[in-house]
């Protein structure tokens, strides 16, 4: 009997100093230093890259250093697809992405692969921090993941080697060099093109070859590939302007209590801001260097552009609600 009450005591003593000293959380969560990994695919220097390592040293500060976050950039740890099949698998805590690559495996980012679908910088901003782009950062959860922020990523353009686009009718029948998307194939079918599926690292020599027409990307990858040096006209239409997105393992993130889970969302959240106003000039900075090496930039009527691909939204009619919602915050 007198084993039984000792027992009883040391629980009791053991019990009072978990709840003393443990508040409502489990004492080994509030106090246990966290460290995970990220990838980007993108090399140091760009402002997206620049943008993760400022987003892990506000992680660092916000949570005393109790969470710490080791970028790794240039595509270390795989491609864009491999990244998010491993942060779905929980095997990667956070990834920097393209809402185009991830669509294939989470359709709500398909509404932001769209042609047209943003009118400007700043409608674009208003759809992604407002309700829509909330709603779709929420379902990630049933994919087992978290989304943190939209960034950046450029409006894509299309240049060519010879014929300069400056409306519609030039389009018709040039070879253009597009993703492996069936938006996009659809796309530059419909706009009259021929649509060239090929590997990012073919074009400079597709274009110097004959091979394709012209391709499409925003300035900086224009400008950063060497494209410019051979692909000297360009068109301004601004056809695809898909933002990117951090994203974090769903058990990853769910080690944190939730004072850090907003202190990783406070950190987002500011290094965002940074990075689309530096994207934004880094875009710009790179316009006035492939025009001052000769390329000449074209406007266009962007009307007839979008008009010409309305079919591909009826691909989509589960968007429907979203597209009329997107269109009035124009």
């Amino acid at each position: 009997m007198k084993k039984i009450l000792g027992f009883v005591m040391v629980l009791a003593v053991l019990a009072s100093f978990a709840f003393a000293g443990g508040g409502s959380e489990p004492a080994a969560s509030a106090s246990a230093k966290l460290q995970f990994k990220l990838a980007e695919n993108q090399p140091k220097g760009n402002p997206i890259t620049e943008a993760m390592f400022r987003f892990a040293d506000l992680v660092k500060q916000k949570t005393g250093g109790a969470v710490e976050i080791e970028v790794y950039s240039d595509a270390q740890l795989g491609n864009e697809n491999e990244t998010i099949d491993q942060v779905q698998a929980g095997t990667l805590d956070f990834a920097r992405i393209n809402t185009s690559a991830i669509a294939s495996t989470a359709d709500e980012m398909s509404l932001y692969t769209l042609p047209y679908i943003f009118v400007s910088f700043e409608h674009k901003y208003k759809v992604l921090d407002g309700d829509i782009g909330k709603a779709s950062v929420a379902a990630l959860e049933k994919y087992n993941m978290v989304g943190l922020e939209f960034w950046e990523a450029g409006s894509r353009h299309f240049y060519t080697t010879k014929v300069p686009i400056k409306s519609l009718s030039d389009l018709k029948g040039l070879k253009i060099r597009v993703q492996q998307s069936e938006v996009a194939i659809k796309m530059v079918e419909l706009l009259g093109a021929k649509a060239t599926p090929m590997a990012y690292g073919e074009v400079f020599q597709g274009l110097q070859t004959g091979v394709i027409d012209g391709a499409e990307n925003d300035f900086v990858s224009y400008y950063t590939s060497g494209h410019y040096e051979v692909a000297k006209n360009l068109c301004l239409d601004g056809h695809m302007a898909p933002p990117a997105l951090v994203i974090a393992s769903a058990p990853s993130f769910n080690k944190m209590d939730t004072t850090r889970q907003q202190a990783v969302r406070e950190a987002a959240r500011e290094a965002a801001v940074w990075q689309r106003k530096a994207m934004n000039d880094f875009q710009n900075e790179s316009r006035k260097a492939v025009e001052a090496a000769g390329s000449k930039i074209y406007d266009v009527n962007v009307l007839d552009f979008q008009n010409a691909v309305k079919a591909i939204y009826d691909m989509y009619p589960q968007f429907a609600k979203q597209i009329d919602g997107i269109k009035a915050l124009q």
